[in-house]
């Protein structure tokens, strides 16, 4: 896996084992094992129990006041030796004020600073997947740095906006809560990949395995995109692994332990393809915070329409090896929308320009901004003449 200045530019299963999979209707649960535990970085659950989370941005890389509403039922704590000695289990659950509780009536709300906040010398709260939502919905979140005339008051103002994305929470994934009760956990399980209906809906590693035995009952509160969603609803069934051992070619103990070893790298070989959208794809990372060797940065797989697409976040050593990593899917219709902003963004905000690269005629484009959800950063007149052009055709 390839680093530049400590951030992922990749993701590998480095350092870790791929074990069978155990599966439940639609649903494939791959066990992650790590071959050498360091212990020197530790993860704690903390739970929240408000009906909405408000969390303040101020000193992250977005405008004055902004400021990240959500649903948020827990968080993550991180502590970490600067040494390599070992972390004490206990090390993340000093109780600390963590935000403000607010009674709105019908609503109680938590009023939290920073995705990341540091709490102590080797302590790190962070929201897990909002981290890498909030990064995501702040992609080219200032609109046009020139006035061009197209462009609506609002989006040269403001640019973006109010962003938002809808998900879905883990509880509702049909066979997710039931898989997650029922199967195995191994003695050096770190963590899963999680496919529905033979999509990966969900990649989660943690240090230890005592991390990942309080924290795996967890990927029920996380969020999954409405096509995982969808899939969980539509199948009940995942494609069958015919892997078996060749009795005719067992004549002794020796020859079975090489068969069943053989057996067991063609499974996990295969499993790991399965998760290739993910694995070795080219990543844009952000760091987010060095934590003594380590850093805990956001990413984006490159974009591609009409093939998976990830974003999240990862902690990674000095060495590549990742110690958490946590993804979200992205929809088809999310997708969609980050890649017309990519593109706008890298023609300079120029509607021509991005219309002639995508092979559009202006109008042609002008829809396809407005279908994504995006109307509103361009002027009415811009608007009308596309509409008017499109109903002559």
């Amino acid at each position: 896996m390839a680093l530049k200045s400590k951030l992922l530019t990749d993701i590998s299963l480095k350092g870790l084992d791929i074990a069978p999979s155990q599966v439940r209707g639609a649903v494939r649960i791959v066990p992650l094992l790590r071959r050498q535990v360091h212990g020197d970085l530790r993860l704690l659950h903390r739970s929240y129990n408000e009906d909405i989370t408000v969390v303040s941005l101020e000193g992250e890389i977005t405008k004055p006041g902004m400021k990240y509403f959500s649903y948020v039922p827990h968080g993550l704590v991180m502590s970490w030796s600067d040494d390599g000695s070992p972390v004490a289990s206990f090390g993340g659950q000093i109780v600390k004020p963590d935000g403000k509780r607010l009674d709105c009536g019908c609503a109680s709300v938590r009023l939290m600073h920073r995705m990341a906040k540091r709490e102590s010398a080797n302590q790190l709260r962070f929201l897990p997947l909002h981290l890498a939502m909030e990064g995501f919905l702040s992609l080219f979140f200032s609109g046009p740095d020139i006035a061009w005339n197209e462009y609506s008051r609002y989006a040269l103002s403001h640019g973006l906006g109010s962003r938002y994305e809808t998900a879905v929470s883990g509880r509702y994934i049909a066979g997710l809560e039931d898989a997650l009760r029922v199967f195995e956990i191994h003695s050096r399980q770190v963590g899963v990949l999680v496919f529905v209906a033979e999509a990966l809906a969900s990649a989660f590693v943690v240090p230890t395995p005592e991390d990942y035995r309080a924290l795996h009952t967890s990927l029920l509160e996380d969020f999954y995109s409405d096509l995982i969603y969808q899939y969980g609803l539509l199948y009940d069934t995942t494609l069958p692994m015919d892997v078996s051992v060749d009795e005719s070619k067992i004549n002794s103990l020796a020859d079975l332990r090489g068969a069943i070893a053989k057996m067991r790298s063609d499974w996990a070989s295969f499993q790991g393809f399965m998760a290739e959208g993910l694995l070795q794809r080219q990543l844009h990372s952000q760091r987010v915070y060095t934590a003594g060797p380590f850093v805990l940065q956001r990413f984006m797989t490159n974009l591609q329409l009409k093939h998976e697409n990830y974003i999240g976040e990862a902690i990674a050593r000095e060495n590549g090896e990742i110690e958490y990593l946590k993804i979200y899917r992205l929809s088809e219709a999310q997708t969609r929308r980050a890649y017309l902003l990519s593109k706008l963004a890298h023609y300079n905000w120029n509607l021509d320009a991005t219309a002639k690269a995508l092979s559009h005629t202006r109008e042609e484009f002008v829809c396809r901004m407005e279908a994504a959800g995006f109307g509103y950063l361009l002027n009415q007149q811009v608007r009308d003449a596309a509409r008017k052009k499109a109903k002559k055709s």
